[in-house]
């Protein structure tokens, strides 16, 4: 089974720690990723046999574009060291398969991206042995590989190409969400070549669906949209920086950037909201008085109508600490734009950004 894109704080607040650097990018320090039965990780040196036993096949190769066939072992340890050197530099993510025989780790296929930073999507593809093909392998692979990818790079989309003759592949990218937008002509270096392709994408809501939706507490007139109310705050520190959180996977719209914040519970104020969001989040503690109200957002999505106003406040007590899996930047006003962001925190931005 196989995509044809697939290569093997109540006072002033202090000024907030330094955020831990950003960890080298190495293949050594990749934190692997794992589903109820893999395990998916970067490739090592001694991956090359096993790699080339599966992958010199010509019912896999016939399904990958970059791949020849017959596979010489030799281009095994060649691409392996390409894809660490990859991950270093962060242009691609190509990451083995694993799964467990008898408690020892075995190799069930490839599964990586090639970013385009630009545009700012990525391509994604994958196989699997053959000896391992019906058991669900690619599909659990390819389903939590894409909503990492869509989480954890700044990305906004994702594309795969699928021969018309690998009916398995064009089943695995509709189940985990990805639409077929197309056709086209791909050249295959296994059947030297070229063979039409589907052409498939996902966005973040295909991954991952739009944002929450509201619990209803009484009904809604017909034809009327439900509406949400949320509360959000811009934490500024003492070098005039805001604090964004970035959503986990796992969460709707996970890998866009928004203000702390969240849903007010039936009853409740925004600013009781806000006070019991922000400890749960970030382990800090607000008092109501150092919340200013500062401006608000209004949008409609399809399902729903949300309502969401911005506060602003510069003194808490506590370190700001990531207690969600969410990631964390402090950002200057003028940055605050270059992040990816749900479309009712958008319009927020330059106000904010004219205020600071």
């Amino acid at each position: 089974m196989a995509a044809t894109a697939a290569e093997p704080r109540a006072r002033r607040a202090r000024r907030p720690k330094a955020a831990p650097s950003e960890p080298e990018r190495s293949a050594e320090n990749f934190a692997p990723i794992a589903t109820d039965r893999l395990l998916l990780r970067p490739f090592r040196p001694d991956d090359a046999e096993a790699l080339h036993r599966l992958i010199n096949d010509w019912e896999v190769t016939r399904n990958l574009s970059v791949v020849p066939f017959p596979y010489q072992r030799e281009m095994a340890d060649e691409w392996i060291a390409t894809t660490r050197q990859k991950i270093a530099d962060g242009s691609q993510y190509h990451l083995a398969i694993t799964g467990q025989d008898d408690g020892r780790e075995m190799l069930l296929g490839a599964i990586g991206v090639r970013i385009n930073p630009k545009a700012r999507d990525a391509v994604l593809g994958y196989w699997v042995g053959k000896r391992f093909w019906g058991h669900g392998v690619a599909t659990e692979a390819a389903r939590r590989f894409a909503r990492w990818t869509m989480a954890n790079l700044e990305i906004d989309r994702l594309e795969a190409n699928v021969f018309t003759d690998n009916p398995g592949s064009m089943a695995v990218l509709a189940r985990i969400g990805f639409r077929q937008t197309g056709e086209a002509v791909e050249y295959s270096a296994a059947r030297k070549a070229e063979a039409r392709v589907l052409c498939y994408e996902a966005a973040r809501t295909d991954l991952f669906g739009e944002t929450a939706t509201p619990i209803a507490t009484e009904p809604t007139p017909a034809g009327k949209k439900p509406l949400l109310l949320v509360a959000a705050c811009a934490l500024i520190d003492i070098d005039n920086r805001v604090l964004l959180a970035r959503r986990p996977e796992g969460k709707k719209m996970a890998g866009l950037w928004e203000f702390p914040g969240g849903k007010l519970d039936p009853g409740e104020t925004p600013e009781a909201a806000l006070i019991r969001e922000l400890k749960e989040e970030l382990g800090i503690d607000v008092t109501a008085s150092c919340l200013a109200p500062f401006a608000f957002a209004s949008h409609d999505y399809e399902n729903f109508h949300l309502l969401m106003p911005l506060f602003l406040c510069r003194r808490w007590r506590g370190t700001p600490t990531a207690r969600e899996g969410q990631t964390l930047a402090w950002v200057r006003p003028e940055k605050l734009a270059e992040y990816q962001m749900p479309p009712a925190d958008k319009p927020l931005v330059p106000l904010l950004r004219s205020f600071l």
